[in-house]
């Protein structure tokens, strides 16, 4: 019966009311997790009536007085494990029943954007077929050379995907961790290296937000570099570009000028692999002229195991995210109160439904959830992704917006948040941004978490850099220059006129998911920073009324 267990994912930010929600509603009796998190499972122990033992990953180096686990819970089974993986050497047992394809293999919460998390019923066919078709995408694999970095909680597909991939393929996988991942990383200490210098992996999947925080970094670095290297820099930059445009590969430009760049990820690099967020354009593309290296851009959900799309290694356009997967069918549905519907010209566009063996059997103990989500056609089953997307004469879709996200201004004009937020997003001044809207009023705020290096250089070009950090985020005249360079840059990113900021507020605070304000993939928790700043919001509303 072993190959029958199903495995819950949770994320740990969650918050203790959702992860006791998970556990009782699978009515899990094993709870696998960290040391360090093994105080928040004991202030829910109580509210779990199913548990009956912990697994825990002991610290390979213990910490000065460190409490043990036996001595923080009481009266409870509890495993390192290490003692696990002994117990199974010495008492394996041959597992008496396989699965069948529908069999659930995997309930993952997702996590709740928008709205509480929902957990998702994945079957063995569900994980096979996105793990599969995705991997047909992957040029050239090669088990003796190719290596992996997880870095990313494998509570998210795309991960799980990853490293199903790899396994079944006999690829090596490195772990890492986001505060660790490179050479600059906040974790790693001076004249240190960081993981992917040390582990050399030739593949790795990233998020949008860590593909920004790379070309910002980078790009940041080229601009206080001497005029003479920004000019070398911008001119090969652009001869690069333009032989890629033209088919042709430029290995000489690689080993002398870009290797530097490419290092970042260490020096076999030879594919990345994006998803779980909008990408911004001129990142994806700078990603792919400084790293040497297809950068492919795909598109799930929880809700299709991860897989729908994935752009081929070879295709240079930018802002798509490819045609179906082997396992995916796909079709746009009219969206008429936003203006999206199939006759649209150039391109047919609307709500992107996802149909195949991807596609999962709903929600756990939500009917109503996913009888909204999950909806009969012509007798299959269709996922209704709530994105909005449109498909060009080569089969690739591209996704341009979201129902969720669109807000309708005062005067009737369509705000697309993510949209902005993503243009924003690659301004070196910008950590963070979420875009508010209200439709009562006719102009955009933009709420921002600065970065902090840039804005100390910043604020001394300005002369004030005799400010601490929470005051240049109040001083008016850092606030009105940092404003000025934000709507310069939303014009350089060719915003409309109604989506570039009119007001911005800088957050002193530094968004993480432990403040239950980002997810564990790094994507904004809208209603939770619209709640965390909610008299800031009113205040620059109430002024607007005034004027």
């Amino acid at each position: 019966m072993i190959f029958l267990n199903l495995v819950v994912t949770v994320y740990a930010t969650l918050g203790e009311n959702a992860i006791a929600h998970a556990i009782n509603s699978t009515e899990a009796e094993t709870i696998v997790t960290s040391q360090d998190l093994i105080p928040k499972i004991k202030r829910i122990l109580s509210r779990c009536k199913t548990l009956k033992r912990l697994i825990y990953f002991a610290p390979r180096y213990s910490l000065p007085k460190q409490l043990t686990p036996e001595e923080i819970i009481e009266n409870f089974d509890t495993f390192d494990l290490e003692e696990i993986e002994d117990f199974g050497d010495e008492h394996y047992v041959m597992p008496t029943v396989e699965p069948e394809p529908d069999d659930i293999a995997m309930i993952m919460f997702t996590s709740g954007t928008t709205e509480a998390p929902k957990g998702v019923l994945l079957s063995h066919r569900n994980l096979v077929a996105a793990s599969s078709s995705q991997f047909e995408i992957i040029p050239n694999p090669d088990p003796n050379r190719d290596v992996y970095v997880g870095y990313l909680p494998l509570a998210h597909v795309l991960e799980v995907d990853a490293e199903i991939c790899c396994i079944a393929n006999g690829i090596r996988i490195g772990y890492s961790t986001p505060l660790t991942l490179t050479d600059n990383s906040s974790m790693i200490k001076a004249n240190t290296r960081g993981d992917c210098s040390v582990l050399n992996p030739t593949v790795i999947a990233v998020v949008p937000a860590i593909m920004d925080r790379i070309y910002k970094t980078v790009r940041t670095r080229i601009q206080h570099s001497s005029q003479l290297g920004r000019a070398l820099f911008e001119y090969v930059y652009e001869v690069k570009r333009n032989r890629i445009e033209d088919g042709y590969s430029t290995p000489f430009l690689n080993r002398m000028i870009f290797w530097n760049i490419r290092n970042v990820l260490g020096e076999r690099i030879r594919l990345i692999l994006c998803g779980g967020a909008p990408l911004s354009q001129d990142t994806q593309q700078f990603m792919r002229i400084c790293f040497c290296c297809p950068v492919s851009q795909g598109y799930g959900l929880t809700e299709t195991a991860g897989g729908a799309t994935l752009t081929d290694a070879d295709d240079l356009s930018t802002g798509r995210v490819g045609p179906p997967l082997s396992c995916s069918d796909i079709m746009l549905r009219d969206w008429v109160e936003g203006g999206y519907t199939v006759n649209n010209e150039p391109y047919p566009q609307g709500e992107v439904l996802i149909a195949g063996d991807n596609v999962a059997q709903g929600y756990l103990n939500n009917p109503q959830k996913t009888k909204e989500d999950f909806v009969e056609i012509d007798g299959r089953t269709w996922f209704c992704s709530g994105d909005i997307g449109e498909f060009h004469p080569d089969g690739a879709l591209c996704i341009i917006d979201r129902k969720k996200d669109l807000v309708k201004l005062q005067h009737g004009e369509y705000v697309s948040l993510s949209k902005i937020e993503t243009a924003l997003m690659t301004c070196p001044l910008v950590e963070f941004v979420c875009i508010v809207c209200n439709p009562l009023y006719s102009f955009v705020i933009a709420l921002i978490v600065p970065n902090k290096k840039n804005l100390e250089k910043f604020v001394s070009e300005l002369g004030v850099d005799d400010l601490t950090y929470e005051q240049q985020c109040e001083d008016k005249s850092v606030i009105n220059a940092f404003k000025q360079e934000i709507q310069n840059h939303a014009k350089q990113q060719r915003l409309e006129k109604f989506e570039i900021p009119s007001v911005i507020y800088l957050c002193k605070e530094n968004w993480t998911s432990q403040m239950g304000l980002l997810t564990e993939a790094m994507k904004l928790k809208r209603k939770a920073i619209a709640d965390y700043y909610s008299e800031q919001i009113e205040a620059v509303y109430a002024s607007a009324l005034k004027i």
